[in-house]
């Protein structure tokens, strides 16, 4: 009678599936228990599943791995980019120009954050939302500069915009708009 090979002894049995499994969770992968146990790769996630085991991903096995410092930094960026995409309402790829390097990793890096991802429409709901805000406050502040009498040329380069669109910003204001040279005024009246 032959005695059974090593990689048999190993092949069965729970309490060999349930050693498989407390070494897989403690963060080997499965290709390293294949080395180890020399038995293929379908029958270690066999007796992985036996065991019941969750099996992780690739990623999720590097992320184990990682450094620490590496770890933390990689949850300040995920926390900063959650910061963005919730108050600011940036978009992936926004994020992916931020530091994350693609949309897919800003994705993740959202989700690992505990963030809730937003539909397309809620995203342009929101940016529409920030857009009119904004949009009010410029109305606002060229108006008041207008009425405090600064010129239209001087409020143009204070915002940046040519003298043409800071009247049509004074009109959508209702800004009572006042001569442009008050000498011509007076000369029409007399």
């Amino acid at each position: 009678m032959n005695p059974k090979s090593l990689k048999d002894q190993l092949a069965g049995g729970p309490s060999f599936a349930s050693s498989l499994r407390r070494r897989y969770e403690a963060g080997a992968t499965v290709a390293e228990l294949v080395a180890e146990t020399g038995l293929s790769h379908g029958t270690v996630v066999n007796r992985l599943h036996q065991a019941g085991t969750i099996m992780r991903a690739p990623w999720e096995t590097r992320r184990m791995r990682e450094d620490p410092e590496r770890a933390a930094a990689r949850k300040r960026l995920a926390i900063r980019l959650r910061r963005l995409y919730e108050s600011h309402g940036a978009t992936l790829a926004e994020l992916a120009a931020a530091g994350a390097g693609s949309p897919r990793n800003a994705r993740r890096l959202l989700l690992d954050a505990g963030a809730t991802l937003r539909t397309t429409q809620e995203t342009i709901r929101l940016r529409s939302i920030n857009r009119t805000e904004t949009h009010r406050r410029l109305l606002a502040s060229v108006r008041s500069q207008y009425e405090a009498r600064v010129p239209v040329a001087q409020i143009a380069m204070n915002h940046g915009y040519s003298i043409a669109t800071i009247y049509r910003l004074l009109r959508q204001a209702k800004t009572p708009m006042r001569y442009r040279n008050p000498q011509t005024r007076t000369a029409s009246r007399s």
